[in-house]
């Protein structure tokens, strides 16, 4: 089974660039995390470590493998194409993820929102 859910956690972002999208979602504070990020360039990252689309899906597995309790948290510039981040997705749910979370900005009107 597969958990996804969507946060907003500004604190968490590890120094890769990326535009967030917006949305109304939970704040939490997770201290242990594996972080996938994808850029406006596309590039991909595992927490800070700038990965190659057709080595992702390998190079994962083995981070996952030594961190298999941690959640994994998706961070996606607004202007990745959609396949991109689909494929993504499936390549961390591939390696038995079941804790997956999506960061994003706060909405309009919520606190922190603009």
């Amino acid at each position: 089974l597969l958990i996804i859910f969507m946060i907003t956690a500004p604190m968490m972002t590890q120094g890769v660039q990326v535009d967030l999208p917006k949305a109304d979602a939970q704040n939490v504070e997770v201290n242990d995390f594996i972080q996938v990020s994808i850029n406006n360039h596309n590039e991909i990252f595992i927490d800070q470590e700038r990965i190659s689309q057709v080595e992702f899906k390998r190079r994962f597995r083995d981070v996952f493998a030594n961190r298999t309790k941690v959640p994994v948290f998706v961070n996606a510039d607004k202007k990745v194409p959609y396949g991109l981040v689909v494929r993504v997705i499936a390549d961390i749910q591939s390696a038995g993820v079941v804790k997956l979370g999506f960061l994003t900005l706060p909405a309009k009107g919520e606190p922190g929102g603009m």
